[in-house]
């Protein structure tokens, strides 16, 4: 039941075999493990700046809360629109959203590392 063709309820027609869901599921592993890294990532800074702050006998900013739990929560949100996205394509499209996730997730890290810990600090 795998390789059902998939239909449009308007038009009734048979558009294309939908990719079997042992594929989907692989490619959403193997690319899952790289947001997984950029979520962890994210914890680190967090927890990271956080240390940082109270050696200095300071804390962290509400701007720096927010850009923080952004680089946690992004990476998942992006992975989760790209599976959203790619749910009825083939494996090579499910791929090439993934791949533009985890770049878009890259530059939402690269971004908050750039900000620096000045301006994340109260």
């Amino acid at each position: 039941m795998t390789d059902s063709p998939v239909t449009t309820p308007a038009s009734g027609s048979v558009s294309r075999l939908r990719t079997p869901r042992w594929v989907s599921t692989g490619i959403a592993i193997l690319f899952g493990l790289l947001y997984v890294y950029d979520v962890w990532e994210g914890v680190g800074n967090l927890v990271g700046l956080n240390i940082l702050a109270q050696s200095l006998d300071s804390q962290l900013s509400g701007f720096g809360i927010v850009v923080l739990l952004i680089g946690i929560l992004g990476p998942l949100v992006v992975f989760v629109f790209a599976a959203w996205i790619g749910r009825f394509r083939g494996p090579f499209p499910q791929a090439a959203l993934y791949l533009a996730g985890i770049c878009l997730s890259a530059v939402i890290a690269a971004n908050i590392f750039t900000l620096g810990a000045g301006s994340l600090l109260a």
